[in-house]
């Protein structure tokens, strides 16, 4: 069967699941029922007005002629595909030898670590197609320090590298892009327990988004477990962090399978951490503490579909001090989140306002709607 001849529906369900979208997160962005998706998945209601086919091209960032029939193109608002294809094509390159193509010199490792220092700040601050214009150069840069200096410094540097390729490929939707560029970090952080956990919390990221979320708990505990501190209350504050992010990062995996309780139990464990840790920062900049914790709660609800719960605890969240302090990209997901839970609620006034707070958070620089992705 040739691509002309799937059902609509058929191809409506094939970029939802590349989008990493449940057919709830579909049926919320596009003010619908759960019940509706299926049903227009299934074939069961006809797609026959185009403007509803319109609305949900922009949800899925495609072209609206690619669910009825022609070649898949993102969605022109969306600003980042050359980006996105500098990144692929950096990924691809594999040099031989260290026979690196042009005459770019090794930077130092100070220069190195100011550069994807500022990457992380970038992706904090949403400005992805900014970033992934920057992040083959960077890679290239980090790669070739790395082969010329095999030391833990070079290492954790192109690992970092890695991590903020696949966060934002993640947030592009891109999410087995983003698994190769984790699973390339694992490689590199190879029988370094430290360095292993910090690639471990984008390897999380990426195999929720691919809907692989037994797999993404399996991996994040199994590092977190690895960083784990015999005596936590004499472990520094960055490997507390770090630990917590992953046990995090396992919760909401385990959300996403629908697994209630372990969510629950691993949510509870990264709470305890975070009193220790306050709302610090880890070592890569990741923000982790109390407020990141109750974040977390209101994300594990809504995936579960306990709205009230949700509201409850997001509304105690950015009543923290330490909300403000958060990451703009964090908040802006954390309120389309938010929104979320307000319309399972039935709550549409207070869903709008959390959503327009989201769009002023996230200014439009980061490209449409790319917040929405978490």
């Amino acid at each position: 069967m040739d691509s002309g001849e799937v059902p609509i529906g058929r191809r409506v369900a094939q970029w939802r699941a590349r989008r990493g979208l449940t057919q709830q997160m579909l049926a919320d962005r596009m003010g619908k029922s759960k019940s509706w998706v299926d049903k227009v998945e299934r074939g069961v209601r006809a797609l026959d007005r185009f403007t509803v086919i319109r609305d949900i091209a922009e949800v899925l960032r495609v072209d609206a002629s690619v669910l009825v029939g022609g070649d898949a193109r993102p969605a022109a608002s969306t600003g980042t595909g050359d980006g996105v294809d500098g990144v692929r094509a950096a990924l691809a390159r594999y040099e031989v030898l260290g026979r690196w193509p042009g005459d770019r010199l090794i930077l130092p490792a100070g220069e190195l670590d100011r550069r994807v220092g500022h990457a992380w700040l970038t992706y904090e601050h949403a400005d992805y197609p900014q970033l992934v214009r920057m992040l083959p150069d960077l890679l290239g840069d980090a790669q070739r320090a790395h082969a010329a200096d095999t030391r833990a410094e070079t290492a954790g540097l192109l690992v970092r590298v890695y991590r903020t390729m696949a966060s934002v490929l993640v947030k592009l939707g891109e999410a087995e892009l983003a698994w190769l560029a984790a699973d390339r970090a694992m490689a590199v952080a190879s029988g370094d327990p430290l360095l292993a956990a910090v690639a471990a919390v984008p390897l999380g990221q990426a195999l929720r988004a691919s809907r692989r979320g037994r797999l993404a708990m399996a991996a994040t505990i199994a590092a977190a477990h690895r960083v784990a501190p015999a005596v936590p209350h004499e472990a520094p504050p960055p490997e507390l962090a770090l630990c917590g992010s992953l046990l995090v990062e396992a919760a909401l995996a385990a959300a996403s399978c629908g697994d209630s309780r372990s969510a629950g139990e691993l949510i509870d464990q990264a709470a305890e951490i975070a009193e220790r840790v306050e709302d610090a920062r880890d070592h890569q900049g990741a923000a982790f503490g109390p407020t990141v914790v109750e974040l977390a709660r209101v994300a594990s609800a809504v995936e579960l579909g306990d709205g009230g719960e949700a509201v409850t605890w997001h509304e105690k969240a950015t009543s923290r001090s330490g909300w403000g302090r958060l990451p703009v990209g964090h908040r802006a997901a954390h309120l389309v989140d938010a929104a979320r839970a307000y319309l399972h609620v039935g709550d549409l006034l207070r869903a709008g306002r959390a959503l327009v707070d989201a769009e002023r958070t996230a200014p439009p620089r980061s490209g449409a709607g790319r917040w929405r992705v978490r």
